[in-house]
């Protein structure tokens, strides 16, 4: 009988320290964080009793270094942007994480080999996939091919949206003009390969109109001013669902960026935030967030088990920028090529453009 006492007050501790166990994740704000919250979060917490504080920043990774240097980290997790996950993690800033402690896929595959390539890092977990493509007025353009339609003004004229920026705007071009997204950073990092890049940009720069914020694509689009542009794919999406706006996606050689956990040094519920990481990350979790937003898993075994979106109607597999077929010549975003190229190419980029 004592034993049984023992067990069942030993029980009873544990439910309670579970249930006092807190994890501050930080995160966007916004349709990402209300997806999180709702996709992982809310099950999270009922399944567990551990609570979760989701915390708005306007980018999660900058205060993690103050944090870390001042000894006073609240924040448990983190979801940061490649970039940042590569600098925090060389500063030692964030926790180097037991990576083979992650679930197999549903479909028997070890994690390594089932995240998407820029999806999962020694330092980092991806969380969710977005992409830059091309998408265009379907009232007002036949359906697209290929990226190269984007620079073909003779067979679809109309005003081009176009990212103000060396970044995707040189990646597309070169792979607009043939070359395959796995050699398209090769190209790059040579002379001719830029020049390459400008020349095709050179066909239809006096056809542009250049974007900055997310936001103004599905404006230009639906105001007119182009008939098609580069855009986010969540912001083409939620313009469909909500606008009923007349658009369409074009995924021929969409860039591919990532979402990413990272944990910081010292944060005070580190084995906590690990244990979320590891259910977060599962095939079938991963796959849940699509329901709340058209952002896809890292994970490629979450592929087959997308569902509906929040309406109840809309399949969101043919949606996702990770759908199977569209990966096949989708370009990954190359945190390093960019770190070592981003200033020669931004300046070469801004003097063609003033030109």
């Amino acid at each position: 009988m004592k034993k049984i006492l023992a067990f069942t007050t030993a029980l009873a501790s544990f439910s309670l320290a579970a249930q006092a166990e807190e994890i501050n994740v930080v995160s966007w704000g916004g349709a990402i964080a209300a997806a999180q919250m709702e996709a992982w979060h809310r099950p999270y917490m009922a399944e567990t009793g551990v609570k979760i504080n989701s915390i708005d920043a306007d980018n999660p990774a900058t205060p993690i270094k103050a944090q870390v240097e001042s000894g006073n980290v609240t924040t448990d997790i983190a979801d940061v942007e490649p970039s940042d996950l590569t600098r925090l993690c060389d500063e030692g800033l964030i926790e180097p994480l037991p990576i083979d402690e992650l679930a197999d896929g549903i479909d028997g595959s070890k994690a390594r080999a089932d995240f998407i390539e820029g999806g999962l890092y020694d330092c980092g977990v991806g969380v969710l996939v977005y992409s830059t493509m091309i998408a265009y007025r379907t009232d007002k353009v036949p359906a697209m091919a290929s990226s190269a339609d984007f620079f073909d003004l003779e067979k679809i004229p109309g005003k081009r949206g176009l990212r103000k920026g060396a970044k995707f705007a040189l990646e597309l071009a070169l792979m607009a003009d043939g070359v395959p997204p796995a050699e398209v950073y090769a190209k790059l990092a040579t002379p001719e390969g830029v020049d390459r890049a400008f020349a095709k940009l050179d066909t239809i720069k006096k056809d542009v109109i250049w974007w900055e914020a997310g936001a103004q694509p599905p404006q230009l689009l639906a105001d007119g001013e182009v008939v098609m542009s580069t855009a986010y794919n969540g912001r083409i999406f939620n313009a469909v669902m909500a606008d009923k706006s007349p658009f369409a996606i074009l995924w021929d050689n969409q860039i591919l960026d990532f979402n990413l956990y990272v944990i910081p040094k010292g944060a005070p519920n580190k084995d906590a935030a690990w244990t979320y990481i590891k259910w977060m990350s599962t095939s079938q979790h991963q796959a849940d967030l699509a329901k709340f937003i058209s952002y896809g898993p890292p994970r490629k075994s979450a592929a087959p088990l997308i569902g509906l979106y929040k309406d109840g109607k809309t399949e969101m597999a043919e949606n996702l920028p990770t759908n199977p077929e569209y990966l096949k010549t989708a370009l990954t975003s190359n945190v390093e090529f960019w770190a070592d190229h981003d200033i020669e190419l931004t300046q070469r980029f801004n003097t063609w453009l003033s030109n």
